[in-house]
């Protein structure tokens, strides 16, 4: 397979943190964008690279001097930064004194530099976050049951056979959710926490209910909201909360969580190994769970700055995602797996549509093409992402058109004044 172009579009000349999940190809990303440019790289999980600078952070800044002596440098490539968050403060005072020299900071956790009071640079320095790959990137390599069985983890995704995925999630489960967890968030009973986990997967998409989940495992609500927080703050899910125009009442109410990669779903629960089946339950949320991804994935990678929740009246009918732009249009989208799109499908937007007249609803499926349900489209799920992607254009040339208008009256009032 040819080399896959990731959507996500970094700085040339800005220094910046690359946050992701571990083998979401953060590492070969930076690489890719720095090769041929003279640059340093730091692999702080390099045993010696981590150690040297652990101990002696002022060593980035004696080695950069030195390189400097032979040459220009472009750009400080520094993988893993959470490892030895004391080196922010050596890239602080560079930043100020090199101001040509683009540092290239990537990290699997925010975490562990919130927790010790990390320098984040004082808006120094943009921040980018990186997924698994998207059905754009993988374009005609695209192969929707298999990401819905195995997830886009890169690793996983374009290994050689199912064999071999399913030996890469469970390592993936084994090694850095349930170990790296225990190191990064310093747990005290992991035990806890890895009962936590099948409930985290198994309740994947659905309202949290935290006093419920913390009754399953023997624990306090507090503990469980905490747990959450340590998989958001590692990125390894993120909570979708529901559709208020308030965000006190936002907050108030049960979120939902997904984790970031459908693969991972089925790792936890060790259900890898088993088919999945078409029009089964366990297909229709892995495909809801796909779509929100993307949809997530498209927001970051386009800057589109979209508010994305859920709505669920107190008599059950929800809408799967909503979408709030910038401009303040809305659009609720209901998410179903199926190819032929009912009316039955639509309950929820019927609801959401008497809320909110206002408001575009589509029905997003696997239907071949674009039909009419009632007075709602259903829509290819292909065709409603291009038509988030699309917005960004849109939102451009809106702008754009309001800015020759403004041009327009401000000539013709300078005119007049004449």
């Amino acid at each position: 397979m040819e080399t896959i172009k990731r959507s996500i579009k970094l700085p040339d000349h800005k220094t910046f943190f690359l946050f992701g999940p571990r083998q979401t190809g953060k590492s070969t990303l930076l690489r890719e964008k720095i090769k041929g440019k003279k640059s340093l790289i730091y692999d702080l999980l390099d045993s010696e690279n981590f150690r040297r600078l652990n101990a002696r952070p002022e060593l980035l800044r004696a080695e950069l001097a030195a390189a400097l002596l032979k040459g220009p440098v472009t750009h400080v490539m520094i993988d893993e930064i959470q490892r030895v968050p004391a080196l922010l403060n050596e890239v602080h005072s560079l930043i100020e004194t090199h101001k040509d020299i683009c540092f290239a900071l990537s990290g699997s956790s925010a975490r562990k530099l919130k927790r010790s009071h990390a320098n984040m640079l004082g808006g120094r320095a943009w921040t980018f976050h990186l997924y698994p790959l998207t059905c754009q990137e993988l374009g005609k390599h695209f192969d929707l049951a298999r990401t819905l069985g195995f997830g886009t983890l890169p690793a996983v995704y374009l290994a050689q056979d199912n064999a071999d995925r399913i030996e890469i999630l469970k390592s993936y489960v084994d090694t850095y959710i349930r170990e790296e967890i225990e190191v990064e968030a310093q747990l005290r009973n992991i035990g806890t926490f890895l009962r936590f986990l099948p409930m985290v997967a198994s309740e994947n998409g659905a309202q949290i209910n935290f006093l419920n989940i913390a009754r399953e495992i023997s624990t306090s609500h507090n503990t469980v909201r905490a747990y959450y927080q340590i998989l958001e703050d590692t990125l390894l899910g993120f909570f979708l909360y529901p559709f208020t125009k308030s965000v006190r009442k936002k907050i108030a109410r049960h979120p939902k969580f997904y984790l970031f990669d459908c693969g991972i779903v089925r790792a936890i629960l060790k259900k890898t190994s088993a088919p999945m089946i078409e029009e089964s339950e366990e297909f229709g949320r892995a495909f809801e769970h796909f779509l929100i991804c993307e949809i997530q994935r498209i927001n970051e990678y386009l800057r589109l700055d979209l508010d994305i929740s859920f709505f669920r009246t107190e008599s059950g009918s929800e809408v799967d995602c909503v979408l709030q732009f910038p401009s303040g249009e809305i659009w609720a989208i209901e998410i179903k797996s199926t190819i032929n799109p009912s009316s039955s499908h639509c309950s929820g937007l019927r609801s959401f549509h008497e809320h909110y007249p206002k408001a575009q609803c589509f029905l997003a499926c696997r239907t071949p093409r674009a039909v009419q349900v009632g007075c709602f489209i259903a829509l290819p799920w292909q065709e409603l992402l291009d038509k988030i992607a699309e917005k960004k254009t849109l939102d451009r040339e809106a702008r754009n058109e309001i800015q020759r208008y403004d041009e327009i009256v401000r000539e013709a009032g300078i005119k007049a004044q004449l």
